[in-house]
């Protein structure tokens, strides 16, 4: 983790070709070291922060207030600290009968911010600090200021279940692994109003950035993984199957097991797994078909690598096959040697220093918070056979001398939908993990997609695909809004490349076309707003038919309705047109 130094020296480094937030910070305590460290933390992460800092402990003020400084700023963030301590401050010099009605004051005021803000939020929760005025009593009796705390945390659960806009960062957390010792400067506190140590800024800026980054699309989708000394001690081809040192009893040989039961826990979530070894492949396997205290198995592994080519080499076919970008891939692999190697080589890809002891592993993976994420859906619970269905494709498509004669063969189908009880969650969360294939690169919450379906003037199509190997789920979702009489404009359109080349951008685009004719529209506009990721589409309306349009430095098109020809395409529609 970089110090707070380093992350202050950060500010001086020139940002402005990066993308940008806007962040209201609100704090009951000095925030400003939060804010340099919030702003150090955004830079090492790609993107930079334009901060609006409220002033202190008038968080109440700024948010019931339609004309404040906050709602003029216009946030795409709000990130709230309400301290432990002041709370306890307030429990303190409170009647006794009244105590209790402090926290569902704060419960209250919490709830209102996603209705009084309608942006973003992220709200640290509260760490504990025991009074000892009960001691151990304190888990027994509601009056304790302990009991009432943990009761608030577990408030602000539930609101970030409900909440699609409340975000939680989990202080507490983090306090739990530190040390409250470590978090709260004491001595420095009574003159400053320094709630956080300058050593534990940069720990709480890392899990508010991680938040924002994955809101904005910046997500880890896969684990790559070394096998020997890696997933279970010794090497496979060496000591053979009876002598890799993994299972529940004691020794070493239990730390690997509780390893790949967290790796399991990552696949069971949705993180595609892949495995890159130098071995033979047949010898590799070995101990997922036969060991039986093996936890990970070959169904569990998306991709399987095993061979004597460098393991840069193997990450790029790992890359190409699940197309997806190497800055959403993480490699774990005990050797130092080729962990720097693939550094060198793949430098987007992230590639932690795993500890020398394989008991510290846990531990140390734990710290990075690697796999934050905003949005769980069914959808992930698949992601796996997805993925290994898809090299079955892949297989399949070498036999045919034609690409289109491999397209008919699949059979494919799409279902198409507007936003529904059953897929808004997916929509939210295509659109927040689709990188490349993102035309305005829009990142919509479940608020959103609702809005967008009881909007008269907006249309959200969500189209699904399906092919005789298997169901890859809704892949791509089309937002429409009405910008006159005669012209509809593309909001965003965004698309899983997973299904890349499989002629699912014509059958889209017939679709679409279909359903603004019925609506009387004969102009269709698109545009194309450029990111470091989404290159892959630059010509995306140009190669369907659309025109630049000539009045505007923008990258907007515009396709003729009166004129267009329906787009070849080997997809049908399950359930007829739009």
């Amino acid at each position: 983790m970089k110090t707070f130094k380093e992350l202050k020296r950060n500010l001086k480094m020139d940002m402005s070709n990066k993308p940008s937030y806007r962040v209201a910070l609100l704090g009951d305590s000095a925030t400003q070291f939060l804010s340099v460290a919030l702003q150090g933390m955004a830079i090492e992460r790609g993107f930079s922060l334009n901060i609006f800092e409220a002033d202190y402990n008038q968080i109440q003020m700024q948010v019931m207030n339609p004309a404040s400084e906050l709602h003029s700023f216009k946030p795409d963030f709000v990130i709230v600290f309400q301290s432990t301590h002041k709370l306890l401050e307030n429990y303190s010099l409170s009647d006794s009968n009244e105590r209790i009605q402090i926290f569902q004051e704060r419960l209250n005021f919490v709830k209102s911010l996603p209705t009084l803000l309608n942006t973003q939020i992220i709200y640290f929760n509260y760490p504990e600090i025991d009074d000892s005025v009960f001691g151990n009593y304190s888990n027994s009796t509601e009056v304790s200021f302990l009991f009432q705390l943990r009761k608030l945390n577990f408030n602000l659960m539930e609101l970030a279940v409900s909440t699609p806009l409340f975000h939680i960062c989990d202080l507490s957390s983090i306090q739990n692994k530190y040390g409250r010792n470590y978090i709260y400067p004491a001595a420095i506190y009574m003159t400053t109003e320094l709630l956080i140590s300058l050593d534990a800024l940069p720990f709480l800026a890392s899990r508010a950035i991680d938040i924002i980054g994955a809101i904005k699309g910046s997500l880890k989708k896969c684990l790559i993984l070394d096998l020997d000394n890696t997933l279970w001690g010794g090497v496979i081809g060496d000591d053979g199957i009876e002598k890799i040192q993994i299972g529940h009893g004691l020794g070493i040989g239990k730390a690997f097991t509780e390893f790949q039961q967290w790796i399991k826990k990552l696949q069971q979530r949705g993180i595609i797994l892949a495995v890159c070894s130098k071995n033979t492949e047949s010898i590799a396997k070995e101990p997922f078909e036969k060991h039986s205290e093996m936890v990970l198995r070959l169904s569990d592994i998306a991709i399987f690598v095993a061979n004597w080519n460098s393991k840069v080499e193997n990450i790029r076919y790992i890359q190409k096959v699940l197309n997806i970008g190497f800055d959403s891939m993480v490699f774990l692999d005990d050797n130092p040697y080729e962990r720097n190697v693939v550094r060198e080589q793949i430098p987007l890809l992230t590639v932690p220093e795993l500890p020398k002891d394989p008991a510290e592993y846990l531990e140390y993976l734990y710290s990075l918070n690697l796999f934050e994420t905003v949005s769980f859906s069914n959808a992930d619970l698949d992601r796996t056979k997805q993925y290994q269905v898809e090299a079955k494709r892949t297989e399949l498509k070498q036999s045919f001398a034609s690409e289109q004669d491999f397209l008919r063969n699949l059979e494919m189908k799409s279902i198409i939908e507007e936003p529904n009880s059953f897929n808004i969650p997916r929509i939210a969360q295509l659109s927040q993990r689709s990188n490349q294939f993102n035309l305005r690169t829009i990142r919509y919450s479940e608020e959103d997609v609702k809005k967008i379906q009881d909007n008269p003037d907006c249309f959200c199509f969500a189209f699904t695909l399906e092919d005789k190997f298997g169901d890859n789920g809704l892949v791509s979702v089309v937002v429409i809004s009405k910008k006159d009489e005669k012209t509809a404009f593309i909001e965003n359109w965004f698309m899983s490349c997973r299904v890349l080349k499989r002629g699912m951008e014509n059958f889209v685009l017939n679709q679409v076309v279909s359903a603004c004719k019925k609506n009387g529209f004969m102009q269709l506009i698109g545009e194309y707003i450029p990111t470091p990721k989404n290159a892959l589409v630059s010509d995306h309306y140009k190669s369907l038919g659309f025109s630049l349009t000539e009045d505007s430095n923008e990258k907007l098109f515009y396709l003729d309705l009166s004129t267009f020809k329906p787009r070849k395409t080997f997809i049908s529609a399950n359930q007829g047109n739009l």
